[in-house]
């Protein structure tokens, strides 16, 4: 199966540099709705142009929508997927499930990816998208390679290769939100996990000073063979944020990879690490252990390590590993000072002026460094340059010529999709010198600064005919131009369809004495059941079954795991979207409720309940409740996060090697914040800092979450919401 090499584009520079380097689709986002807000991105006028511009080189453009949508954006989303849709674009990659509904009824021929975002972490969800019409889904970085073959659905899959990782499942990071308001969710991501921590166990530090949440850089190079014969089928490298440097090199460098050319890997590794390093590793896709996944000295680019340096006099001196080079224009940086120059001047061993040394040399010690230390150069000019010079691409066509005297010449242009002909003056036999073979191959091959190049030519010719040059090249141009408009046009069957709203399962639920709680171990959980709560989220198995046959026992399902049917109980709280029929299934705040939409396909797909958002303001909340029964004519089982701990990462595997106790360890930031920690079913969880604490909002169920709370204090908490 033909793999396809989707490619990032933040701007204009960057698609340009994406599709001369061999890229078969790029993604982009306009100003509003992509998961990279911070990005230059594109406007309308752009993003036309984009189109264009990529389907001439046969490349197609994803356009990611793929942040939560908020009910006064609703509007606003549709009309940007409409404009999207009219002007030809390959699909939209979105994660609000309210919006990928919607999107689908509204739009039944749009092509629709379901991000990453969209958390497609296991097999029921991506079944779900599949039966929505979903043509791909882009599965979480944390599946392996074996987890995501096993997921036998007839979907097209689409993995990260290469690129940033998140260390928090995407789409189930709410730190950024939570610490600043800045949503993950929204494209507003802040870092917070590209900051520094300490781990406590208790009282006491285990861990000082260091970027315990910071992953290395996916790279799956050495693994390329695995990739293309596998059942993937988009290969996938992360980095709107990057600039045409990287995407150009990176591009190249996979498209090579995939076709198989002969590559030093070494040396381009080599090259890589001084446009973006934060070391390297090959991602739980395939398989990486936690220790080797994160890198918590550094979080930023730490290029390339070329010699070592010591003070001398006015100067540092360099020493050169073997084998490396140091140019005027280059960027290093002193990696123990953690300073970094441009070295604008640079000395020989001898001190005299030069543009390129090896083995000794000196620079200005403009940055007044003291002490020796270790060199890394951070920006290579001779790389920048190099990847500055693009050599468009070209697209291979086929001439046919027919030169019969007495006829009209005929000529035909085609690139083995679009065929075009145009008939010239009649042929006539020629007096003097006539037009031989040649002569036509040479004038129609003057294709220059055209995006095509010719190396086939079909040419039927009669003995002695006479063809005027100049006719050849008008045509030649006529046909190059109307090839041009062919592949840049787009025949596209729109359909706008008016969706039909039916609340299924509605009951009565305008009052607000409902009560549910979440409960960590035993203690809290009889404090619930003494005060009658309604229901009883319990995060443990064994707990649990201990207490199932109490009709307000339920049980909360693991994250983020490859098959959720597996884990179902009698009564569940679930983090997932899947088909919830018949499963006796509750939401969590995790499934991301940001619009009455969301809430309507979720009640659709029988949830009793629709927890909305914890990422949405109680003015918010208030006006989405509002706004539901004016849309939809009723309530449904509205619930709200009112008190506790939001869940603020969720993480594969046990990154800092924590013990099974779950209210032991904390990380703290720079502002002395705690944040409680604990391992539990093969996921990291990192809670908020401080706990939500708001009163009741009309017609919405209470939720209360609890975590290191005692007896005394869940039942004072809850008696408060009663």
């Amino acid at each position: 199966m033909k793999k396809e090499l989707l490619v990032p584009a933040g701007n204009k520079e960057c698609l340009i540099a994406a599709v001369f380097n061999g890229a078969d689709a790029v993604y982009l986002a306009l100003k509003k709705f992509g998961a990279r807000k911070y990005a230059n991105n594109f406007s309308n006028e752009d993003v036309i142009d984009a189109i264009k511009f990529c389907h001439l080189y046969g490349v197609k453009v994803y356009v990611t929508m793929n942040t939560l949508v908020k009910n006064a954006e609703v509007n606003a989303f549709l009309d940007q997927v409409r404009f999207l849709y009219k002007n030809g674009v390959d699909a939209i990659l979105m994660q609000d499930f309210g919006m990928i509904c919607l999107v689908r009824e509204m739009f039944p021929n749009l092509e629709i990816h379901a991000s990453t975002q969209a958390n497609n972490s296991s097999y029921e969800t991506v079944k779900l998208f599949y039966d929505l019409g979903i043509k791909r889904v882009v599965f979480s970085r944390e599946l392996s390679l074996e987890e995501i073959e096993s997921i036998d659905i007839p979907i097209e899959k689409e993995v990260f290769i290469h690129g940033a990782l998140c260390v928090s499942y995407s789409g189930c990071c709410l730190m950024s939100s939570m610490l600043g308001g800045r949503s993950g969710n929204r494209g507003e991501c802040a870092g917070s996990c590209r900051l520094k921590y300490d781990l406590l166990d208790g009282n006491k530090t285990i861990i000082n000073d260091k970027y315990l949440l910071s992953t290395k850089e996916l790279n799956t190079a050495r693994y390329i063979d695995r990739l293309l014969n596998s059942s993937i089928y988009s290969l996938k490298i992360e980095g709107r944020m990057k600039g045409p440097l990287y995407v150009g090199f990176i591009t190249n460098f996979y498209r090579r990879l995939i076709d198989g050319k002969d590559i030093n890997l070494e040396d381009e590794f080599d090259k890589l690490k001084t446009i973006f390093n934060r070391e390297f590793t090959k991602g739980r896709i395939f398989n990486e252990n936690d220790k080797d996944l994160m890198n918590i000295n550094s979080p930023n680019h730490l290029g390339l390590q070329i010699g070592k340096s010591s003070i001398s006099k006015n100067k540092i001196k360099i020493v050169l590993n073997k084998g490396r080079f140091l140019r005027q224009g280059d960027a290093i940086r002193f990696v123990n000072s953690k300073q970094g120059m441009v070295v604008n001047y640079l000395y020989d061993k001898d001190g005299l002026l030069c543009n390129e040394a090896e083995n000794i040399c000196y620079v200005d010690n403009k940055l007044n460094i003291r002490e020796d230390d270790i060199v890394s150069k951070t920006q290579d000019i001779s790389l920048e340059k190099e990847y500055s010079l693009l050599k468009p691409r070209k697209i291979e066509v086929e001439f046919d010529v027919e030169a019969k005297i007495n006829n009209n010449l005929v000529i035909t242009i085609s690139d083995g999709v679009h065929k075009i002909t145009e008939n010239g003056n009649v042929v006539e036999q020629a007096k003097n010198s006539p037009t031989d073979k040649n002569t036509i191959i040479n004038h129609l091959n003057k294709l220059g600064d055209t995006p095509f190049s010719c190396n086939k030519f079909n040419i039927e010719i009669d003995n002695d005919v006479f063809i005027q040059i100049k006719q050849i090249n008008v045509i030649r141009r006529s046909l190059v131009n109307k090839l041009v408009e062919a592949r840049k046009e787009v025949n596209i069957k729109f359909i706008e369809k008016k969706p039909v709203f039916i609340l299924n399962n509605f009951k009565d639920f305008t009052n607000n004495s409902r009560i549910s709680c979440l409960v960590n171990n035993e203690e809290q959980l009889k404090a619930c059941l003494d005060l009658k709560v309604d229901n009883i989220y319990v995060n443990n198995l064994k707990l649990y079954d201990k207490y199932r046959d109490n009709k307000n026992i339920i049980f909360v399902v693991p994250r983020c795991e490859l098959k959720i049917s597996n884990l179902l109980e009698d009564k569940n709280l679930v983090s997932e979207y899947f088909k919830f029929d018949n499963t006796n299934s509750y939401g969590n705040y995790s499934l991301n409720v940001f619009n009455i939409y969301t809430a309507y396909y979720l009640n659709k797909f029988s949830l009793l309940n629709i927890p909305i958002s914890v990422e949405l303001n109680r003015e918010e909340i208030e006006e989405f409740i509002k706004l539901f029964k004016n849309k939809f004519n009723g309530y449904l089982n509205f619930e709200v996060l009112s008190y506790g701990r939001v869940e603020n990462m969720v993480i594969k595997g046990n990154i800092l090697k924590l013990s099974d106790d779950k209210c032991r360890y904390m990380l703290r930031d720079k502002k002395l914040r705690k944040f409680p920690i604990y391992y539990y079913y093969g996921k990291t969880h990192i809670l908020n800092y401080q706990r939500i604490n708001i009163t009741k909002i009309n017609n919405c169920c209470v939720r209360l979450d609890f975590y290191d709370e005692n007896f005394d204090e869940v039942r004072e908490i809850v008696k408060s919401y009663q």
